[in-house]
């Protein structure tokens, strides 16, 4: 009995429900957690406009060019099998039938001459004030990356100090006699010596092309000639330079290369040593169908006698004007009306024009509405009016006249939106120069920007006459 009533009182036991209590902390807590996770969301999902202020400015653009070395080059071909000796310094000009060089033909010259008494050679000071400059501008101007340079130097020198010891040696020769097998060998011409080649001593202006700049880096090969080396008969032997005048190719773009040449000179700096020329400009286009600028020169031939290769800097003045980011040009579209057809001075101090419009009855009646004009072709006489005010085959009214004109031709513009009044305002721009980044602008132009103007950055993030908070 005991038992069936502990079961029963057991039986009628309910769980008990706690009350809901609500923390207004919590409530407040989630309120700003979603709200905040909605405003991010918002945030990513929309574009952003951000605005760029208008300021005076240039372009740092990239005035430093590679190019090719043309000149008038003879190159001589020595006639006979033998040890090649020269009596000439490289970079030294001879006249008509000076001694060039001898050949020796049984290679028994230099034992002779070792056998002869030929004295100490010793340095005038004009030797000494050569070689002084020529240690102190290669000094200055070595560059780890050119290696090159130093056997050009290396040949250099070594054709100085054998010019000092073919002074005495062909004196020697001369007491030796004629038996000896040594021919005399004379300049054909007047002319500037040089004792290398590479190839190019023939090629012209307009055969330069791409390729040849990129063998340079490559596969390049310049051969230099030194005193008692074996020469076949038939082989390159020497070179003269028979004209002060030379010139520089050097690849360019043609925009470019088209203002420079209207220019005619422009000032060149040789970075291998400082040196400033000024340099007539012609544009070039070769059939490899690129641009390129040919830079002539009527002095310091010999100076850069040992290069075929030069770099240099060009010289010009900087475009100055309004520097805006590329990222906030756009193409817009426009009407086409004639000056006659737009009556200045509107309700706002602006322009607007008259149309043509139908009354209620039918009859035919004219209308003036306010439009916006965004150029004027001086050229032409034509007004460029937003697209947005009118549609193709409005009829327009000439001011006092019967005159008509329908609206149909369309021309496009460039420019930026302007957001000085709180909307997207299409402004145009007359680009004077651009590089990858920025462009400048002409500045204070009618219907164009002025210096701290605000533009939208990023002109495909907005639309015509959208609002801008």
């Amino acid at each position: 009995m005991a038992k069936r009533t502990a079961k029963k009182t057991n039986s009628k036991i309910r769980k008990y429900r706690k009350p809901l209590n609500l923390n207004i902390g919590m409530i407040i807590f989630s309120v700003i957690f979603i709200y905040v996770v909605v405003c991010v969301i918002i945030y990513f999902q929309t574009s952003h406009i951000v605005r760029y202020e208008v300021q005076e400015g240039s372009l740092s653009t990239n005035n430093l060019y590679r190019g090719i070395v043309i000149r008038n080059e003879t190159v001589v071909h020595t006639p006979s099998t033998g040890y090649v000796n020269y009596g000439a310094r490289e970079g030294e000009r001879v006249a008509k039938n000076d001694l060039v060089y001898v050949v020796d033909e049984t290679g028994r010259l230099s034992q002779e001459l070792e056998s002869l008494n030929l004295g100490e050679n010793t340095l005038s000071k004009k030797s000494l004030a050569e070689f002084r400059s020529e240690l102190v501008a290669f000094s200055h101007d070595f560059d780890c990356t050119d290696y090159d340079a130093v056997y050009d130097f290396k040949y250099s020198l070594k054709n100085t100090v054998l010019k000092l010891a073919n002074e005495n040696m062909l004196q020697s020769i001369q007491n030796l006699g004629a038996g000896n097998a040594v021919s005399y060998s004379y300049a054909p011409r007047t002319g500037v010596v040089a004792y290398w080649t590479d190839g190019y001593e023939s090629l012209q202006p307009q055969d330069v092309t791409e390729e040849i700049f990129e063998k340079e880096k490559t596969d390049y090969k310049k051969k230099q000639n030194m005193s008692n080396t074996l020469l076949a008969a038939g082989d390159a032997v020497y070179k003269l330079c028979t004209d002060e005048n030379w010139s520089i190719v050097i690849p360019i773009d043609t925009e470019r290369g088209a203002k420079l040449q209207d220019e005619e000179y422009v000032r060149v700096r040789f970075l291998k040593n400082q040196y400033e020329s000024w340099g007539k400009t012609r544009l070039l286009v070769n059939r490899d169908g690129k641009s390129y600028l040919q830079l002539s020169f009527t002095n310091s031939m010999i100076t850069f006698l040992s290069d075929r290769f030069l770099d240099v800097e060009l010289i010009v003045e900087d475009e100055i004007g309004l520097k805006i980011p590329l990222s906030s040009i756009v193409q817009k579209e426009f009407f086409l009306i004639p000056e006659d057809y737009v009556i200045p001075g509107g309700a706002d101090g602006g322009d607007s024009i008259m149309r043509q419009c139908y009354l209620e009855d039918g009859t035919i009646s004219s209308e003036v509405i306010d439009t916006s004009v965004y150029y004027f072709d001086n050229d032409t006489k034509e007004y460029y009016v937003d697209s947005s005010m009118l549609n193709p085959g409005d009829i327009l009214y000439k001011l006092d006249s019967q005159d008509t004109y329908t609206v149909s031709r369309r021309a496009t513009l460039t420019g930026v939106y302007n957001m000085n009044k709180g909307y997207a305002d299409f402004k145009q721009i007359n680009i004077l120069y651009q590089n990858e980044e920025y462009a400048i602008v002409k500045s204070n132009t009618r219907y164009g920007l002025s210096v701290y103007d605000y533009i939208v950055l990023n002109a495909e993030s907005v639309q015509d006459d959208q609002f801008i908070n």
